[in-house]
């Protein structure tokens, strides 16, 4: 199963000043697969520790920060030799063991000849009271679920993936059929690397949602585990919400879904807690689209995604027969699954992280603005083939942006203020913008 953030790990490896680098991401996502598939393609051997349940660990690197030492203790751990620059030092779960990551900072200036992939959920990492965390001497990358170029090609569809990649639009047209049919596929399977690997192997979907529902429950269980006791009960009643707070028409996230009464205050941290994780996506609004987008943010209107498209619709109990039902997958939740798509694509491929924009006096809202090649850009999305862009026609009136962009089934074309990009092309968004740019 090809990653794309394996190119990263190996333009990490021939770095000059190469620091330790830590893989971030949600609970699995593929870290481990991630770190050992490139301990075997790339090195002579790897040296894989992992922290959970260690004892061991904890102790070696609770004495001192002897990166000889340490070094001797993995070796033993491992049941290999260390060679610097020939063997990759994998450590995994690493947030267990805290003084395992303060000690990364000392490989970088004491031992930088080791190259060292460290791996950890983002449960419990952020902060660990009296542990310096090592700030600057690591570089860090962030793992997402397959995105969906990754998922045409680990389900076989590579000339489809490579047609996309080529931005060749009138190739495209030509199997958009095809194209639409493994979008329905991609919102009900999701990436998360198990439930495509199960999809591949059966093809049936009502066991696709059997693992998805086993993945919500170990993240369930991750809450309590995990989590400060006084917010449990808050990061539940915020990640139970996520489907009702999303079919709504407009998707601005309302506390008083939560709990009669309820105020931003109390939520907060529970918030927050689920973004460190990796469990949700949080879109800020913005007042004006101006440059810098996070200078005009407020903070107290926002939308919450989940992670995963094909986990929104496990979570949202969705029918898998209704992949089978014309468009309608599009549209379910008044397209709130394309909103969550189109996101899951921005971050994952694009680097994108946007926000949105609402009128304050009417209803005009437009889902994304993206800042990329210094300009903010808004993006519609729009389910299936319903066109009409009234929001996006008075933002575009009232801001004269040099584009306004829509995402939606139909192809690609340009008119004379408007672009649509067809959906399966959209993790391709910055790449378009650099090509109209340069046109």
């Amino acid at each position: 199963m090809y990653r794309k953030a394996i190119e990263e790990l190996k333009y990490w490896k021939e770095k000059a000043d190469r620091k330790p680098i830590i893989i971030k991401g949600a609970r699995q996502t593929g870290k481990t697969w991630l770190m050992k598939e490139f301990g075997h393609t790339c090195y002579e051997q790897y040296a894989y520790i992992n922290f959970d349940n260690n004892p061991r660990m904890k102790t070696l690197f609770h004495s001192d920060f002897d990166t000889d030492r340490i070094i001797l203790g993995l070796q033993v751990e491992a049941g290999c030799t260390i060679i610097p620059g020939e063997t990759l030092i994998l450590l995994d779960e690493v947030q267990e063991v805290p003084y395992a990551l303060a000690s990364l900072k000392y490989f970088y200036e004491n031992a930088p000849e080791h190259h060292i992939v460290a791996a950890g959920s983002m449960l419990g990492v952020s902060i660990h009271p009296g542990v310096s965390f090592p700030v600057g001497k690591v570089e860090f990358l962030n793992l997402f679920p397959l995105s969906f170029p990754e998922y045409l090609l680990a389900t076989g569809n590579k000339s489809l993936h490579d047609i996309i990649e080529a931005l060749d639009f009138k190739m495209l047209s030509v199997f958009s059929t095809k194209l639409t049919e493994l979008l329905k596929q991609y919102y009900v399977v999701g990436g998360m690397p198990e439930v495509v690997k199960n999809f591949i192997q059966n093809s049936d979907f009502a066991e696709v949602q059997h693992i998805q529902k086993q993945l919500l429950a170990a993240y369930e269980k991750d809450f309590s585990k995990h989590a400060p006791g006084r917010i449990v009960h808050r990061i539940r009643a915020v990640w139970n919400s996520l489907p009702a707070q999303l079919a709504r028409e407009n998707r601005k996230f309302v506390f008083g879904l939560l709990k009669k009464g309820a105020r931003a205050r109390e939520y907060e941290l529970a918030i927050q807690w689920l973004f460190d994780c990796g469990l949700i996506n949080k879109v800020d609004r913005i007042t004006k689209p101006g440059i810098p987008i996070s200078a005009y943010r407020d903070n107290a209107a926002f939308k919450l995604y989940v992670l995963d498209v094909g986990l929104l619709c496990a979570m949202s109990h969705l029918d898998p027969k209704s992949i089978l039902q014309g468009n309608i997958l599009f549209e379910e939740f008044k397209g709130a699954l394309t909103e969550q798509f189109v996101l899951q694509q921005l971050i994952s491929s694009a680097g994108i992280n946007p926000f949105y924009w609402s009128a304050s006096r009417s209803s005009g809202e437009v889902d994304f603005v993206v800042q990329t090649n210094g300009m903010a850009l808004p993006l519609e999305v729009k389910a299936a083939e319903n066109l009409q862009a009234k929001s996006l026609k008075s933002y575009y009136l009232r801001y004269s942006p040099s584009k306004a962009f829509r995402t939606s089934l139909s192809g690609y074309r340009e008119e004379e203020w408007l672009i649509n990009i067809p959906l399966y092309a959209i993790h391709s968004f910055t790449k378009i913008v650099c090509a109209i740019s340069e046109s």
